[in-house]
C-alpha cells in the first residue's frame, strides 16, 4: 500500500508543479497574508524594524559560528560582506546627523560584526575563500546605486550631501545581496550554515518590508509625505519590497529543504 503524504508535501509539490506566474501570485498572497498577521499582533510596529535588525544579527551569529568553529568561509561571498560594510557605514553617518536613536546602536554593533567577518574571509580564512564563485563585480551594483541617488533622494530639509548618502544607503540595502546569491547560482550546493544565514537575511528583509509597508497604511499615507515628495517615497518603498522578493525564491527552498530533513540545499537551475 502506497504511503500517503504528509500535507505539507503534498502542498509542496502542488507549488512546485505550477507555472511562474501562479507561483509569483501564490508568493504575493502569502505576503500579504502575512502582512495582516503581523498587522493584528504586533501593537506597535516600530517593533518590527528592530526584529529585522535581531535577526539579521542573529544570521551574522551563524556566520561567526562557522568561521571559528568549521574554520572555513567556502560558499560566503566576500562582495556581498563588503556591500553590506559600506550601506551599514553611510547609514551610521546619516543616523548621527539626521536621527540618532536604537537603530543607531544596533547598526554599530552589527558594522562591527561584519568587519570581523570580512577579516577572517578576507585574510584569515582566506584559502577556503571560492573567489572564482564571488565573480559578481561590485562596480556592477555600487555604480548604479550611486547614480540613482544622485537622481532620485530625499527632499527633507537635510544638507544635499546627507540626503544623497541616505538614498545611497538604501539603494546599496536593497541588492547587497546579490554576490551571495551568485555564489550560491554558481555552486549550486549550500551547506547548512550558509543557507541559515541567507534565510535569516530573508526573514530580516521581510521584517523591514512589513515595518515600512504597515508604517504607511498605519498613518494612511502621511509616512510617505513625511519622506519628501517627488519620486523619492515611492522609490524607498519599492526598493524595500525589491530587497524582499529577492530573497523571495531563495528562502521557498530552504523551507521546503527543512521540511524534507535535508541538511545540505541543493538548488535547482535557475534559483537565485
Amino acid at each position: 500500500m502506497k504511503a500517503q503524504k504528509r500535507p505539507i508535501h503534498a502542498v509542496a509539490t502542488w507549488v512546485r508543479r505550477q507555472p511562474p506566474k501562479v507561483k509569483a501570485f501564490l508568493a504575493v498572497v502569502s505576503a500579504m497574508a502575512a502582512l495582516v498577521f503581523l498587522r493584528l499582533i504586533v501593537e506597535d510596529h516600530d517593533n518590527l524594524f528592530v526584529a529585522a535588525e535581531a535577526v539579521h544579527a542573529i544570521g551574522i551569529s551563524v556566520l561567526i559560528y562557522k568561521l571559528i568553529k568549521e574554520k572555513t568561509c567556502a560558499g560566503l561571498s566576500l562582495k556581498s560582506q563588503i556591500l553590506t560594510a559600506m550601506f551599514l557605514a553611510v547609514r551610521l553617518y546619516c543616523s548621527f546627523v539626521m536621527e540618532y536613536d536604537i537603530h543607531t546602536i544596533l547598526d554599530l554593533a552589527t558594522l562591527a560584526t561584519t568587519l570581523w567577518v570580512i577579516y577572517m574571509i578576507g585574510f584569515k580564512l582566506k584559502s577556503t575563500y571560492m573567489e572564482d564563485k564571488d565573480n559578481l563585480a561590485i562596480y556592477y551594483v555600487v555604480i548604479p546605486c550611486a547614480l540613482l541617488s544622485l537622481l532620485i533622494h530625499p527632499s527633507t530639509a537635510h544638507h544635499i550631501f546627507n540626503r544623497i548618502c541616505w538614498a545611497f544607503c538604501v539603494y546599496v540595502e536593497a541588492v547587497s545581496v546579490l554576490p551571495q546569491l551568485r555564489v550560491m547560482q554558481n555552486a549550486k550546493i549550500v551547506e547548512p550554515f550558509t543557507a541559515h544565514y541567507v534565510f535569516a537575511l530573508g526573514v530580516a528583509r521581510f521584517l523591514s518590508c512589513a515595518h515600512w509597508v504597515l508604517q504607511v497604511l498605519d498613518t494612511r499615507g502621511q509616512l510617505l509625505t513625511a519622506l519628501g515628495y517627488g519620486l523619492w517615497p515611492p522609490v524607498v518603498l519599492l526598493s524595500e519590497i525589491v530587497q524582499t522578493f529577492i530573497l523571495a525564491d531563495f528562502c521557498y527552498y530552504y523551507v521546503k529543504s527543512v521540511v524534507g530533513g535535508q541538511l545540505v540545499l541543493r538548488l535547482p537551475s535557475g534559483v537565485v
